[in-house]
């Protein structure tokens, strides 16, 4: 364990208020920090919309994803109960296992993650699914699997634990530019200041704003916010630039003996966000975390994150059912324990951030859904919904330092991001309290966001 980190003069800011932003902020504030979320329309966020299948096997993935996917799910348990502790609220956590089903064994047997499931026959099948489509003839059962009902339940509850633990939300509040200029006072002489809601830290009118989009707001599309002056006659922030190369995100060490010295990362100063009724402040902080989704190029569009739009249904199935989660190629099914199915996902990486349900979107689910398990065709639909994974090259998330100094990632999770929210917000929680573990360099040198 590393020496604790020292006291922060203000809170830790938290730009984006979904499942990421909430899980950073909630183990940031059990372990003692001041923090805020700043977000536009929390209730968007990815975290209402994804299916919440805790699927590292069942998904098929490998390397080091795997290894993070195998480690949070290890970790899960314990943050559930956290969760509920601080709440008093339920999760909805199921360790009910997930089935993949194959037309042939042959199929099932190359899988790349076989070895950590069960084969089946169909017989096999058919008792472990009721009902299933006849098309499938064998299958894996990743009993170590399951789901959590994050859209009626986690999400709630974390909010709640949050605030519980003293977590402060600006909700309505677009994050329009960070600011960074080392050395230079992030806010005008002349500018007011509005109110002072945490020691050391206060909230001053900005003059001079563009206009942006919040990372964490969804379905909403605008111009990347630049880094500008904080008003005039202050002195021009630093540009936001990636580190040199054999520079690493955040780090504070001498160059090597006989090498050039690395670029100096910009220091974090401040932010500057709009709020609901349409003031523009500046935010001094020293720390922030970026858990922006499939926005979060629109705020730093050095990250390579893109969104690739889902669409999802519900169905009211009887209770019981289908005992387990179906992950079938295109299409899904997750049980949750009222009967009701929620089925997904379409993944439209075309779309960009263009709302709405398309008629070819939803076919394509009720496609999957009478190929997988007929008899659902039947049941009556509930909700259609659709959002937006955050995407990145190779489908990994973006952990850790960020290219500028004070500012953390927790980003690009794309379709695990249910799955992976509590080790991610561990980590990035215990690298900025200074509470590493020492398998913790492993995985964010893993997901670095320079690493492609």
């Amino acid at each position: 364990m590393t020496a604790a980190a020292p006291p922060l003069s203000e809170p830790v800011l938290i730009l984006g208020g979904g499942l990421m932003g909430l899980a950073v902020a909630h183990q940031l504030a059990r372990r003692g920090v001041a923090v805020l979320v700043l977000s536009r329309r929390r209730s968007e966020a990815a975290g209402f919309v994804a299916a919440g299948m805790l699927a590292p096997h069942a998904e098929g993935i490998g390397g080091a994803l795997l290894a993070l996917g195998q480690a949070s799910l290890a970790r899960i348990p314990a943050w559930v109960a956290e969760i509920e502790a601080d709440s008093d609220l339920s999760c909805g956590l199921r360790p009910c296992g997930i089935v993949v089903p194959f037309t042939t064994a042959t199929e099932r047997d190359a899988y790349p993650t076989a070895a950590w499931g069960t084969a089946l026959d169909r017989a096999a099948l058919e008792r472990e699914i009721p009902g299933i489509g006849p098309r499938w003839r064998a299958g894996l059962l990743f009993e170590q699997d399951g789901q959590i009902d994050n859209r009626r339940r986690l999400m709630r509850a974390l909010e709640r634990a949050c605030v519980q633990r003293g977590v402060r939300f600006e909700e309505g509040s677009e994050v329009l530019e960070l600011i960074t200029a080392p050395g230079v006072a992030a806010v005008a002489p002349d500018q007011d200041l509005a109110h002072q809601p945490f020691a050391g830290s206060a909230y001053t009118q900005g003059k001079d704003s563009p206009s942006g989009l919040a990372p964490e707001s969804v379905g909403a599309a605008g111009p990347s916010p630049t880094v500008r002056p904080a008003a005039t006659g202050a002195a021009a922030p630093m540009a936001v630039a990636g580190p040199a190369t054999g520079s690493s995100p955040g780090s504070n060490q001498g160059p090597d003996p006989g090498t050039a010295p690395p670029a100096r990362l910009p220091q974090l100063e401040a932010v500057r966000l709009r709020r609901a009724d349409g003031r523009e402040l500046v935010l001094p902080c020293q720390t922030a975390v970026l858990a922006g989704g499939a926005w979060s190029a629109q705020l730093l569009p050095q990250l390579p994150v893109v969104p690739v739009k889902g669409q999802m249904l519900s169905l009211q199935g009887p209770i019981g059912a289908l005992p387990r989660v179906v992950f079938g190629p295109g299409t899904y099914l997750v049980p949750r324990e009222d009967g009701l199915l929620v089925v997904g996902a379409t993944s439209e990486a075309e779309a960009g951030f263009a709302e709405g349900l398309t008629p070819c979107g939803q076919r394509q689910l009720e496609q999957g859904i009478a190929a997988l398990l007929p008899a659902a065709s039947g049941w009556p639909p509930m909700e259609r919904w659709w959002g937006f994974r955050p995407c990145t090259p190779d489908e990994g998330p973006l952990l850790g330092p960020g290219l500028i100094s004070g500012l953390w990632l927790a980003t690009g999770h794309h379709r695990n991001g249910v799955l992976l929210a509590a080790l991610s917000a561990e980590l990035v929680a215990r690298g900025i309290s200074g509470e590493a573990s020492p398998g913790d360099a492993e995985h964010l040198e893993a997901f670095r966001w320079d690493r492609f």
